[in-house]
């Protein structure tokens, strides 16, 4: 999901272990883009590509017009965001006690 989103141009991008930390998912993958269109483009192509690989998405939240986009993907949540709403929205703060994953380059592994 993470790559998906860096190779759709996505900026910013973060990936939350939350684990030990939350009840409902396992990882947030947090991004940012520049415009309600390039936010469309970046949830597009993580939904492409996922569901390609036969990961069915849950739901979407948000509004591809309104500066963020939510992807629930189970265990994994993806959120888009305009930059001034991903800093309105401050999750990396909420979510400070949660450790920061790598982004993995080796495509042959799985990760958020």
């Amino acid at each position: 999901m993470a790559r998906a989103a860096l190779g759709a141009k996505a900026e910013e991008v973060v990936i939350l272990d939350l684990r030990k930390l939350s009840f409902s998912f396992d990882f947030f993958v947090l991004a940012s883009a520049a415009s309600d269109r390039r936010i469309g483009t970046v949830a597009e192509d993580i939904e492409e590509q996922l569901s390609s690989s036969g990961v069915t998405r849950g739901h979407v939240e948000g509004q591809r017009e309104g500066g963020w986009v939510l992807l629930d993907y189970g265990s994994v949540v993806a959120h888009l965001f305009d930059p001034e709403v991903r800093r309105f929205y401050r999750l990396e703060r909420l979510w400070a006690d949660a450790p920061r994953v790598s982004i993995p380059k080796n495509h042959s592994r799985r990760a958020p």
